[in-house]
């Protein structure tokens, strides 16, 4: 079995952090044959992520090369889709972001490839991909065998133990240079704005996560001051979006974004089923909210009844003092 895994990297040359859960699946499924795709939209990779790699176990990266803008996911999947070809690949594997999403929904319609979104394990049985993900707001878990001859499985962020190959391999990187048609060209990008950034890190693959609700009525100091003792993302319901007290793109739910930190802590949160349905799959819930009926206490393990601007501080008080 052959696998190409989607390199996510920041603008700097770096992979983002959960992209080693990708490598260490993809090793474990093919073994030495690892195969990964680096769109080349103007950073390269350093010194240091091409050491990493090789330590992650890729012997082969390939830097996807055109003359159009490999930032648009019409572009980046024309050049997975003469990738595939070229190398065998029966497996892609990638982040399950909104961006890598519309990717594999292009990709999966150039090649007939079948497509699982928001997977937390894979496994082979029978010569087919078997991915396994949770849906109806976490209630169910499901299993999903790809029939196709192409399996493209976007895995979400906190689903793998990352960890080393037992031996490094060299790392050898060529270019893929291919031809964008014209349906990839329709679109145009004509301006790209940047975050400032934060200093924390991204909601969709943190390991912690504090977020708030209408219970904060507007004021997320508490909310972020314990994130930063923890060194966690800072999340929100639709409710505080818009209302305007906190980024859109701090939204978690089943039209925001999907989590599985290994701890969340939601404060001021009812539990609505449409914010449930973004973050039930976190391996650790502590639920803070006044009312003891609240339905966010249904599915925590920790559990406190009280107000949130006195349990958040008193917290992170606590951890700072046993931190030192």
């Amino acid at each position: 079995m052959s696998v190409l895994v989607l390199l996510d990297h920041t603008p700097d040359g770096a992979l983002r952090a959960p992209v080693r859960e990708l490598l260490t699946l993809a090793r474990d499924i093919a073994g030495a044959d690892v195969h990964a795709a680096w769109p080349a939209s103007g950073a390269e990779p350093t010194e240091e992520t091409v050491a990493e790699l090789g330590a992650m176990g890729v012997g082969h990266v390939h830097r996807l090369v055109a003359d159009a803008d490999l930032r648009l996911s019409a572009v980046v999947a024309t050049g997975l889709a003469s990738l595939v070809g070229a190398i065998g690949a029966d497996l892609v594997l990638a982040l399950s972001t909104f961006e890598n999403k519309e990717v594999a929904a292009r990709l999966a319609v150039a090649t007939g490839a079948g497509v699982v979104t928001d997977a937390d394990a894979l496994t082979v049985e029978d010569g087919r991909y078997v991915a396994g993900k949770t849906v109806f707001a976490g209630t169910w878990t499901t299993r999903c065998a790809v029939t196709t001859p192409l399996a493209i499985v976007l895995v979400k962020a906190n689903s793998v133990v990352a960890y080393p190959a037992e031996d490094a391999v060299p790392v050898a990187i060529d270019d893929h240079a291919f031809q964008a048609d014209d349906a990839a060209r329709r679109v145009r990008l004509v301006e790209r704005t940047e975050r400032p950034a934060s200093g924390r890190p991204d909601l969709a693959s943190a390991h912690v996560v504090v977020a708030g609700g209408r219970g904060t009525e507007g004021d997320f100091s508490a909310v972020e001051e314990l994130a930063d003792v923890l060194g966690a993302a800072v999340g929100a319901t639709r409710v505080a979006t818009d209302e305007g007290w906190i980024g859109h793109d701090a939204q978690i739910g089943q039209t925001g974004v999907t989590i599985s930190p290994r701890l969340y802590i939601g404060a001021g949160i009812s539990g609505a089923v449409h914010h449930r349905g973004g973050m039930q799959a976190s391996g650790t819930i502590v639920a803070i909210n006044s009312d003891p009926d609240a339905p966010i206490f249904e599915i925590a393990d920790f559990g406190v009844v009280g107000d949130l601007f006195q349990v958040l501080p008193q917290a992170a008080a606590e951890l700072r003092a046993r931190k030192g």
